[in-house]
C-alpha cells in the first residue's frame, strides 16, 4: 500500500457497498461475541449479527451513546484482551466520567492510514514539514495527526498546545508548510504573530488542517485572508477512532469526504432516531467497520450535518461541514440557537474580532444570553457601540431572539489553546 493510503480504494459505488457489507457483518459479529454490552443490547432489541443481510438492516440495531461508554468505564467496551491493546486514549471527563478508547496494533495502522489519506486530500505531500499544535496526551488529536503525517512521509514538529509565543518562533525557524490545529487556536497564533510584529502572510505556511470543533465559512475566510493559506476541515472523534474519519479536499472545499471503507455513516433525526435519506440534515451516526479493540455500532456523535455525493473523491460520500452539536444547542425562550450562528454574525460585523463567549444567565424566571465579543484593534467607542447594535439586530432578525451584546477590549477574553469553550453557563 502506498504511504498515502489511496491505492486499492473501491472505484465504484457498487464495490464500496459490497466491501462495507462484508466488513459490517464481520464487525457486528465481533462486537456481539466479544463485548457483553453489545450482546445484551442486541438481544434486547431482538437482533443478531446474522440478521444483517444488507446495509439497510443496520437500522434494526440499537444505538450506542456516550453514556454507554461511561457506564462501562474503563475497559468494559473492549473486544480484545487488555494485553492486546497497544494504546489508550480518553476524553477529558469535564462533563462526567471520561470515555476510554483502546487500539490494537492493527487499529493504530488503520488510524495512521486514514490520517495520511486525509492529509493527502488536504494538499500535504511527502517531505513537507507539518507543525502539529493539537494537544498530545490522552486527547486523540496530537498523536493521531502525528502518526498520520509520518505515514505520509512528512517531517513532524510535535508542538502540542500552549506556549503560544514559542509556537510562533518554531513556525518562523522551522518553516513548516502545513499546520494542524483547532481553528480557534490558529486565531490565537495569528494574533501572537501580529503582536510580535510578524506579518502572518509572510510565513512559510501554505495549508491549515483544522478540526476538533465546529467552525464556519466566515471563520475560514478570516483565517485564509489573514494567514494567506488554504484552510480545510478534518473530522473525527475519539470514540470512533480520532481525527481522520473524514477530510475536506483542498481543491473543492465543499465538505468532508468520509472514509467509508472504515466508517459507515448514517444521518438520523436527532429526536426520533429515524434514519434520514442522503441530503437531509440531522445527526451523524457512525459504525466502525474495521476496528478491533473497540468496535462501535451506530454511535450517536451528536454532530449535525448531512450526507452528499462525493466530488473530489467519488464514490466516497461527503458530509457537510458540521454546523453544531445537538448537545451544544441553546434553547433560549423557546428558540434554538447554536454558537456557530453567532460566529457567522460576528465575523460579518466590522470592528468585531472572532473571539467571543456566550454567557447564559437567569433573570427572574427567564433565561438571558449575552454575547461578549472582542473589538478589533483600533476600533473606537463609536465603532463598538455601532457593532453591538448591529450584532443584536442581526441575531434578532436571523435567529429570532433578543440577546445582550458587549464589545470588550482586544485580548480581554481567555484564549484557546485547544478546543474552545464558547458557552459559559452562569445559571443556578
Amino acid at each position: 500500500m502506498r504511504a498515502d493510503g489511496f491505492e486499492g480504494l473501491p472505484g465504484t459505488v457498487e464495490e464500496l457497498r459490497a466491501l462495507q457489507l462484508e466488513r459490517l457483518r464481520r464487525s457486528l459479529l465481533h462486537a456481539y461475541t466479544r463485548v457483553p454490552h453489545y450482546r445484551e443490547a442486541f438481544d434486547r432489541a431482538g437482533v443478531h449479527p446474522e440478521d444483517c443481510r444488507s446495509l439497510a438492516d443496520l437500522a434494526r440495531f440499537p444505538f450506542t451513546t456516550k453514556d454507554d461508554l461511561r457506564a462501562h468505564y474503563p475497559f468494559g467496551m473492549f473486544a480484545v484482551p487488555r494485553e492486546q491493546v497497544r494504546r489508550i486514549h480518553a476524553s477529558s471527563g469535564t462533563t462526567g466520567q471520561p470515555t476510554v478508547v483502546g487500539y490494537t496494533d492493527r487499529d493504530l495502522e488503520t488510524w495512521a492510514e486514514v490520517v495520511a489519506r486525509s492529509l493527502r486530500l488536504a494538499g500535504a505531500r511527502s517531505g513537507q514539514i507539518v507543525h502539529v499544535a493539537y494537544g498530545y496526551g490522552l486527547f486523540t488529536g496530537g498523536l493521531g495527526a502525528h502518526y498520520g503525517a509520518e505515514r505520509l512521509g512528512c517531517t513532524v514538529v510535535p508542538a502540542s498546545g500552549g506556549m503560544t509565543d514559542r509556537q510562533v518562533r518554531l513556525i518562523q525557524d522551522f518553516r513548516p508548510e502545513v499546520v494542524m490545529v483547532t481553528p480557534s487556536y490558529m486565531l490565537t497564533l495569528i494574533d501572537e504573530m501580529e503582536r510580535q510584529g510578524i506579518d502572518p502572510r509572510s510565513t512559510s505556511l501554505r495549508t491549515g488542517v483544522f478540526g476538533a470543533e465546529p467552525w464556519t465559512e466566515e471563520m475560514r475566510r478570516e483565517i485564509e485572508e489573514r494567514l494567506g493559506i488554504d484552510a480545510v476541515d478534518i473530522y473525527g472523534l475519539s470514540e470512533v477512532i480520532g481525527p481522520g474519519v473524514a477530510q475536506e479536499a483542498v481543491g473543492t472545499k465543499d465538505g468532508l469526504h468520509l472514509w467509508e471503507d472504515h466508517f459507515l455513516p448514517e444521518i438520523v433525526d436527532p429526536f426520533t432516531g429515524e434514519v434520514l435519506p442522503d441530503g437531509e440534515p440531522g445527526e451523524l451516526v457512525l459504525t466502525s467497520l474495521t476496528k478491533e479493540a473497540m468496535p462501535v455500532v451506530r454511535y450517536r456523535t451528536r454532530d449535525l450535518t448531512r450526507l452528499l455525493p462525493g466530488t473530489a473523491l467519488p464514490p466516497f460520500r461527503r458530509m457537510e461541514k458540521v454546523t453544531g452539536r445537538s448537545d451544544d444547542m441553546i434553547i433560549l425562550r423557546g428558540v434554538n440557537l447554536y454558537p456557530t450562528q453567532i460566529e457567522e454574525i460576528l465575523l460579518r460585523t466590522p470592528a468585531v474580532a472572532p473571539h467571543f463567549q456566550l454567557r447564559l444567565t437567569r433573570e427572574g424566571r427567564m433565561d438571558a444570553l449575552t454575547v461578549r465579543a472582542e473589538a478589533r484593534p483600533g476600533a473606537g467607542a463609536a465603532d463598538r457601540e455601532e457593532a453591538a447594535a448591529a450584532v443584536a439586530r442581526a441575531v434578532k432578525e436571523g435567529v429570532g431572539v433578543s440577546v445582550g451584546v458587549e464589545i470588550v477590549d482586544p485580548h480581554t477574553l481567555e484564549r484557546s489553546i485547544g478546543k474552545i469553550k464558547r458557552i459559559v453557563d452562569l445559571r443556578d
